[in-house]
């Protein structure tokens, strides 16, 4: 298995890269879909987060109400931390699970687990490979303002959430740049996979 640790700030396209290497072949796992599964209804992470925060983040159908909770972590970086401490150890346990699933399934996959969160934690990791999704700020602003239809404060604030472009780039062994064309991000991504290919393949 050759592992593929892919992140990038929100709105830098981690999403279009993602997508593309699932074609070329890759297995691809989301973080964020993890992370929502994890705080399904019944879950001992959602439960832990009603405690902390308040049945106001609990829809009315027993669900966690993101919105809700976004408003207020976002804005407090203590209660995010709370929010980090119960989520993280859900998610990176099975992130763990699914890795060792594709794994055992095709011992030679090229798996790709993409996190938005990386250089943020401190935990260390196995990857192979670290890939960096980068755009310009004010195009990553644009993009979720006039696609997403966040407010400016939100994003403004959920940017200072997260790691700086200069974190994740010293962490990185390649760096994507995607504010040009989807076809300039793509064919950066179609050379990354014939490097990648090639390197998997000498693993084994």
């Amino acid at each position: 298995m050759y592992l593929i640790g892919l992140t990038g700030g929100i709105a830098s396209g981690k999403s279009l890269v993602s997508a593309r290497l699932a074609e070329r072949g890759a297995v691809v796992i989301d973080a964020d879909l993890l992370a929502r599964e994890v705080v399904e209804p019944g879950t001992p992470a959602l439960e832990a987060i009603a405690g902390q925060f308040g049945a106001s983040v609990i829809d009315g159908e027993g669900r966690l109400d993101r919105a809700a909770l976004g408003a207020i972590v976002f804005a407090d970086p203590a209660r995010l931390e709370i929010l980090n401490g119960i989520t993280h150890p859900a998610v990176r346990a099975l992130t763990r699970e699914r890795i060792s699933a594709a794994e055992a399934d095709d011992p030679n996959a090229i798996v790709v687990y993409d996190v938005p969160l990386l250089a943020e934690t401190s935990v260390a990791h196995g990857y192979d490979l670290v890939v960096v999704v980068e755009a310009a700020v004010a195009e990553r602003i644009r993009r979720m303002v006039e696609i997403r239809g966040m407010s400016r404060d939100d994003v403004e604030r959920r940017l200072r959430s997260q790691a700086s472009d200069d974190e994740r780039r010293a962490i990185a062994h390649v760096v994507i740049d995607n504010t040009g064309t989807i076809e300039q991000t793509r064919a950066q991504v179609d050379a990354l996979w014939e490097t990648v290919a090639g390197s998997a393949a000498g693993k084994h």
